[in-house]
């Protein structure tokens, strides 16, 4: 058992480590292409530019608050946090994207209405063009960092890439990937804007392409927010990891019924799993403990996450069997 938790150990560090330079490339990306982005809007005159300088900005800011919610809740279990710290990510994710994108948005639209009030075209392009192409470069190199770290994570949890974003406790990595998508989104919207200027002279699409952005900035904050918010308040087992659970407790022999099972997200790899159960009136309080232990044993060797399970058995061993997490 010990061993199983060793490996365990080790492969939430490995990944804790991949997660934390998916973190940092994104980070680097943006820095690099935040200042290239400022500079060219105030030369062209591009408020697309200048929302796209903001959206970079933002994703900076952003990234330093995941790298904080990485520390904090890879902190070890003590006395007062039995289970760690993992709840702290979900809290800084949660606070990242209110805070940090809805800011990045409130820029972009409010440049954008300036933009929709001005006439005619402002500065040459050029630069700006150059500055996209440099930052899809750069964004694209990030986006391709956070999609091959979640498609291994998909990979080892045995679960589709697209069902696995959906569904998944990591909310450090997913707004990595959210946030690169968005960015290429936004390039490709700053673009439309820039050309369709150039094309009309008219600074409406420019303003437009603004708003856009920060419509964009805000939708990612809040889907962001949303799976922050679940998991910050409790969010219970996918209906995959339920039925892996509901199986192999009723399977169990000495189990005549699996009576109640709940389930709560304790961080992105910390499951806690408590079930009442019914035990066959022939069950001693020794084969109670140890089937508890093997219960806690194969669910450890089958989810994807560190499973604590606490099981209350009803029926003769009740009396005599003390719930407790499997021997852990």
């Amino acid at each position: 058992m010990s061993g199983r938790r060793g490996q365990d150990e080790l492969s939430e560090s490995r990944e804790l480590r991949a997660t934390r330079r998916t973190v940092l490339t994104a980070g680097a990306a943006n820095i690099a292409v935040a200042v290239l982005k400022l500079v060219a809007g105030m030369i062209a005159g591009s408020s697309a530019m200048l929302a796209e300088s903001a959206h970079s900005l933002a994703d900076t800011l952003n990234q330093g608050l995941l790298l904080t919610s990485l520390r904090l809740g890879s902190r070890p279990s003590d006395r007062r946090h039995p289970f760690g710290y993992g709840q702290d990510r979900y809290f800084w994710s949660l606070l990242s994207a209110f805070g940090i994108f809805i800011a990045g948005a409130g820029f972009s639209v409010f440049e954008g209405i300036l933009a929709l009030r001005r006439s005619g075209t402002e500065g040459s392009p050029v630069l700006a063009y150059a500055v996209l192409a440099a930052s899809f470069v750069a964004e694209g190199i990030s986006l391709s960092r956070a999609f091959t770290q979640t498609r291994a994570q998909a990979r080892n949890r045995k679960t589709g890439l697209l069902q696995h974003v959906s569904d998944s406790p990591d909310t450090t990595v997913k707004a990595a990937l959210f946030e690169d998508s968005a960015a290429i989104v936004g390039l490709l919207l700053a673009l439309g804007g820039l050309v369709l200027r150039q094309l009309t002279g008219s600074s409406v699409w420019d303003g437009s392409a603004s708003i856009a952005i920060g419509a964009l900035l805000v939708l990612v904050a809040l889907r962001l927010g949303r799976d922050s918010r679940e998991l910050l308040i409790g969010r219970a087992a996918d209906d995959e990891q339920l039925r892996v659970i509901r199986a192999e407790i009723e399977g169990t022999p000495g189990v005549d019924a699996l009576i109640e099972l709940l389930t709560m997200y304790l961080g992105p790899d910390r499951l806690i799993v408590g079930a009442r159960v019914d035990l066959s009136d022939d069950i001693t309080a020794g084969a109670a403990e140890s089937l508890a232990d093997g219960i806690d044993r194969r669910l450890t060797e089958r989810l994807a996450v560190t499973p604590h399970v606490f099981l209350d058995p009803t029926g003769r061993a009740a009396s005599t069997f003390t719930p407790g997490d499997g021997g852990r």
